[in-house]
């Protein structure tokens, strides 16, 4: 099998990042993004009122089948072709040569602004998590402000920012730690409140597995399709690993074996949880909804484990949360890195440059982190705006992942398989993948409850498309006419050594 720097060099690019990432340390980064437990407990609203008990367990099984799909489609590309800018530069090399350049810059900076929007949705979840143990210590008579949350949330996107700019062996080593405190919070959820729970709050196997009551005002068959959005939500960022792949050892395994990893133990680790709180969270979802604590996980925490329980659980619900933020601040880094190694960002010349004592993208993550801030202003619009931004990350993952997987099947340019490929079956999967994110995309533009007003309209749509719009007149304008797509940044005696040593071998042949 060839080096990583040899693939890469292959794929145009030098080797400029340091190789620290382990192929479990890579696993490690994508599962901490999940944080099943934690990202269970911020998206219960995308569950409990969409029919209940039924929808979690069986929303969630049949939402993880065609997840998984998508994570096998993508591990093909990521084993293929093993480079941080992943989406946008597979777009390119399987696009018809007549569009790749529009739908490359697109994809550039769909992905770009939807793992960022992503850093802000978690960093924001993280602050309200913490403040909501404040309301939890204080038996509900704190309530923190919009301007209190904002507060927080800047605090934790600069303390991201400081930590996602360390050097890539510190961070890759933090992705044990990572994997290991995800693991024993999933263990004590599923140990402690089984035990604790009162019995009158205990649920028999007929209610939590048939149960299916829906608060949501939609008809009962599109409600369920609407929970889907709970394992949307959590099981995501399959391209991770892909941002990551220039600094992961043996990438072209390493890559497809963190984003199956990650994605099959989410799912199974994620149903786990969703039965254990059919299970245990009583009868009455109303109450639970509408809980003065806030949010659904710790109304349930609360219910079983009682206050000084809950804080103590809160607390490591809050921790996992900080992880998954701070690596997602770094695969958004890698993205915005490799977009502005191709010249497409505005500054490239600046957001492509190497920090020389960490060897890290430094200017790449402190500018992801300012932009994230900015995106947090719009919670002072309302909670229907900065849960735009919050809907904004999944919506435009799926319209990233969606386009390469049909491009490389109707673009009608010729693919290399990687050491991981499916054969015959790569046609039906990506079909099934691709299908199901473009229904899901649409169903992500749905406001929560039919008829809204306008403080509880989804916006999603508008600042998606408003990001499609602004990217496509600023290539139309000025990006046509300089942009050309990846670029090579390999030296120009290695490409040639490499041309001469193909040629002497096909000679020899």
């Amino acid at each position: 099998m060839p080096s990583d720097e040899t693939v890469l060099a292959d794929l145009g690019y030098r080797q400029e990042f340091k190789r620290d990432f382990s192929r479990f340390e890579l696993f490690g980064l994508s599962f901490s993004i999940m944080g099943i437990v934690q990202s269970i407990a911020s998206i219960l609203f995308y569950s409990i009122p969409y029919g209940g008990p039924v929808s979690m367990v069986w929303g969630w099984l049949a939402g993880s089948v065609f997840i998984i799909c998508i994570a096998l489609a993508i591990s093909e590309l990521g084993s293929s072709a093993p480079t941080s800018g992943g989406l946008y530069y597979w777009t390119f090399m399987y696009s018809s040569p007549r569009y790749r350049k529009f739908l490359s810059w697109l994809i550039g900076y769909v992905n770009t602004i939807g793992y960022i929007s992503g850093v802000a949705g978690v960093d924001y979840s993280c602050a309200v998590a913490i403040l909501t143990a404040a309301t939890l210590g204080s038996d509900g008579t704190y309530e923190p402000t919009t301007a209190q949350i904002y507060g927080v949330f800047c605090a934790l996107l600069a303390s991201h920012a400081l930590l996602a700019s360390l050097a890539t062996k510190v961070i890759a080593r933090l992705q044990i730690v990572y994997v290991l405190l995800n693991i024993a919070v999933f263990f004590a959820i599923v140990i402690a409140i089984p035990a604790a729970t009162p019995v009158e709050l205990k649920n028999d196997a007929k209610y939590a597995f048939g149960h299916f009551e829906n608060l949501s005002g939609y008809p009962d068959g599109f409600a369920f399709f609407m929970s889907f959005l709970a394992p949307l939500w959590t099981i995501g960022g399959f391209d991770t690993p892909v941002h990551i792949s220039e600094e992961a050892k043996n990438a072209r395994t390493a890559v497809p074996f963190a984003i199956m990893s990650a994605t099959t133990l989410g799912c199974i680790l994620g149903f786990a949880v969703n039965i254990c709180l059919v299970l245990n969270m009583g009868t009455d979802l109303v109450s639970i909804i509408a809980s003065p604590i806030g949010q659904p996980m710790a109304t349930i925490l609360f219910n079983s484990l009682g206050t000084r329980g809950t804080i103590a659980f809160w607390v490591f619900i809050i921790m996992t949360l900080y992880m998954a933020a701070m690596d997602l601040l770094i695969s958004a880094s890698r993205q915005a890195f490799a977009f502005s190694r191709d010249g497409a960002l505005p500054l490239s010349s600046f957001l492509y440059r190497m920090n020389s004592y960490t060897g890290t993208p430094t200017n790449c993550v402190c500018i992801c982190a300012f932009i994230a801030a900015m995106l947090g202003l719009l919670s002072f619009a309302g909670s229907a705006a900065i849960g735009a931004i919050f809907t904004m990350g999944i919506a435009c993952q799926y319209i990233c992942y969606c386009t390469p997987v049909v491009a490389r099947f109707l673009g009608g340019q010729s693919f290399t398989p990687g050491p991981f490929n499916l054969g015959r079956a790569s046609g039906p999967v990506a079909s099934v993948a691709s299908v199901f994110m473009i229904f899901m995309i649409v169903v992500l533009f749905f406001p929560t409850t039919p008829g809204p007003v306008a403080q509880d309209m989804n916006y999603s749509s508008v600042v998606v498309g408003g990001t499609i719009i602004l990217a496509s007149i600023y290539y139309f304008v000025s990006g046509q006419f300089w942009f050309t797509g990846p670029v090579t940044t390999v030296q120009d005696e290695c490409v040639e050594k490499r041309t001469s040593v193909g040629t002497s071998s096909q000679g020899s042949k």
